[in-house]
């Protein structure tokens, strides 16, 4: 099950001179790792590379910044996925210290960077949840309030016109058991929506 991290976690390794300094955190989406690695060349404004990898959903990404392609960017979002993480941005701020590391040495460089920030890193399960939107009386908002509220679900959005229109999100293993019990307690009167409409 996929696995997201609870914070950012850090790492910092000295090879042949060069230093490099790694960083695993919580990511949502392509352009907040894009401001995250933004704000990293500011911090270090003299490093050689700064190399990221980040998973989120169709977002990912591996960038190596000017190292020899495939060497950074790629070994470190592989280390991602063999954690089976979701949401997370690797980056890695190298300081070039004037000895060469090859290709292979590189590549253990950035994916060790990578790991060794998330062995100090806590790891959440992430949890699909699945958003139910019905239609229903005036007469039953409350009981389908109560009832939302008691399986622990958010409710997202009501609206009042002809009917009553309930979004609410909750996870995605106890939509069925929901949507069951309520369909046997609504007698009917409950109508499911596939697509909220505004």
């Amino acid at each position: 099950m996929a696995q997201t991290l609870a914070s950012p976690a850090h790492s910092e390794l000295i090879i042949k001179k060069s230093r490099f300094i790694g960083c695993v955190q919580p990511m949502a989406d392509r352009a907040s790792a894009q401001a995250a690695v933004d704000a990293l060349w500011k911090e270090h404004p003299t490093a050689t590379h700064i190399c990221w990898a980040l998973l989120a959903g169709g977002q990912s990404a591996a960038v190596d910044d000017g190292e020899p392609g495939g060497t950074a960017g790629r070994p470190m979002l592989d280390v991602l996925r063999h954690q089976e993480l979701e949401g997370v941005l690797a980056t890695v701020v190298r300081y070039y210290g004037g000895v060469k590391l090859g290709a292979g040495g590189l590549v253990r460089a950035y994916t060790d960077s990578v790991a060794q920030a998330l062995l100090g890193a806590e790891k959440v399960l992430l949890q699909r949840m699945a958003t139910l939107q019905c239609s229903l009386p005036y007469d039953m908002e409350g009981w389908l309030r109560r009832d939302i509220a008691q399986a622990g679900a958010q409710l997202l959005q009501v609206k009042h016109d002809n009917l009553v229109h309930l979004q609410w999100q909750l996870p995605e293993s106890e939509a069925a058991a929901q949507v069951q019990r309520l369909n046997d307690q609504g007698q009917g009167r409950l109508g499911w929506l596939e697509h909220w409409k505004d």
